[in-house]
């Protein structure tokens, strides 16, 4: 065999920076992990390595995945001068790595505002981005500025839906680099071997046979000022509206304020015998509390995507995820005590719970990180990915 019909493994760079990210990529971790078209090389960073969010890196260890690199960049502030800060030392930090581990592609996930600093420092050093998932929009969080515009920093796109990839090529992509392949949720809880209700109760020492429970996450709301920890209270609020229900509260992400909610959680806690506050379930626990729950409570996107796929109501409260497409299992409501406890009420009768077994997920079949592989081989083999992009523009008709 000549050398050049020696095939070259194309090095390919994920990098995770809480339990929420690795939990929608692991399917693709996993196939990424043994194809043997790549070298894969899986990089932690951000709430991964932070004792006060769980050491969630070790989720990835505990899944036999091999971390190449873990890179420490979080601050412990809780202020948004704090988030501007870790971007900072992201940036540096990043530079670093790839000035000495140069990938063929780096895949991301989301919006967040780590991601987007490795994003930059990748694009300076002219490193191609595939970024899951674009177009979306959350109108109550600073993520989505930092989505866009990881979209503008991006070569190749995996989009959830349609009308996410229509709005991807609207901000000047070009269509033929924009897949709608759904969302790896689903295809999580379509997959991920799910424990009993007895294993769950079990392994969180949390009794759950016999009970009806709810997941309750609550994230900070970067766009609105000093309003985290009062709506906060309107929950906890409602939720000591319903004495006979137990709640499975898991804690914030890093986002400015997100240490202020979990220290009210942590209060509100001790001093109750119905709910239980942890740092993080991890994948297969978390995916499995949703399938027995009575509903998902927060304004977390997982109740926008996994919710639904598990069969369950899913109350979303406030704007941080305004804009979304829905399911017609999710109900909407303000951030005020009396309205999470009517739209609690609702989602308890069976009128709404039967349908909500049976509703239709906007995002997806469940086989996406099928459909991203035979992508990825497609433009890597191809040598299709072009840093060099020209703005697409989209005709308009004006009035």
């Amino acid at each position: 065999m000549s050398m050049d019909q020696i095939k070259v493994m194309k090095k390919i760079c994920i990098v995770t920076s809480s339990r929420a990210d690795y939990g929608i990529l692991r399917p693709l971790i996993s196939k990424l992990n043994i194809c043997v078209d790549f070298s894969l090389s899986i990089v932690t960073t951000g709430m991964h390595l932070c004792p006060e969010f769980g050491y969630t890196y070790k989720e990835i260890e505990n899944d036999g995945f091999t971390i190449h690199k873990k890179i420490d960049i979080q601050l412990s502030s809780d202020s948004s001068a704090g988030m501007s800060k870790t971007m900072g030392m992201t940036l540096i930090c990043f530079a670093e790595y790839f000035e000495e581990n140069k990938p063929d592609l780096l895949i991301v996930l989301g919006d967040r505002f780590e991601i987007a600093a490795v994003c930059c420092a990748a694009a300076n050093q002219h490193i191609p981005i595939a970024h899951l998932y674009g177009g979306e929009i959350t109108e109550g969080a600073v993520d989505e500025k930092y989505r866009h515009a990881i979209t503008k920093m991006s070569s190749l796109h995996f989009v959830a839906c349609e009308a996410y990839r229509k709005r991807v090529i609207q901000l000047g992509e070009n269509p033929e680099t924009v897949f709608n392949v759904g969302a790896m949720g689903v295809e999580n809880i379509k997959n991920v071997p799910l424990l009993s209700i007895e294993e769950l109760g079990k392994g969180m020492d949390f009794d759950l046979q016999n009970q009806s429970y709810c997941v309750v996450t609550f994230h900070p709301l970067t766009l609105e000022q000093n309003t985290g920890a009062k709506q906060v209270q309107a929950l906890m609020d409602a939720l000591d509206e319903f004495p006979s229900m137990r709640f499975i509260i898991t804690k914030s992400n890093s986002d400015a304020g997100g240490r202020e909610i979990n220290r009210l959680w942590d209060e509100y806690g001790a001093a109750r015998e119905n709910c239980i506050v942890v740092s993080s379930l991890g994948s297969q626990r978390y995916l499995s509390a949703l399938r027995h729950a009575s509903m998902m409570i927060g304004n977390s996107s997982s109740g926008i995507i996994e919710g639904p796929t598990s069969g369950i109501p899913t109350i979303n409260i406030g704007d941080r995820q305004k804009g979304r497409i829905m399911a017609d299992s999710v109900i909407c409501c303000n951030p005020e005590k009396d309205a999470i406890v009517q739209a609690m009420k609702k989602a308890l009768t069976p009128q709404f719970r039967k349908p909500a077994k049976e509703v239709v997920n906007p995002y997806g079949d469940g086989n996406t990180s099928e459909k991203i592989m035979d992508i990825l081989q497609d433009q890597l083999d191809g040598n299709k990915i072009n840093i060099k992009k020209k703005f697409y523009d989209v005709e308009f008709t004006y009035s």
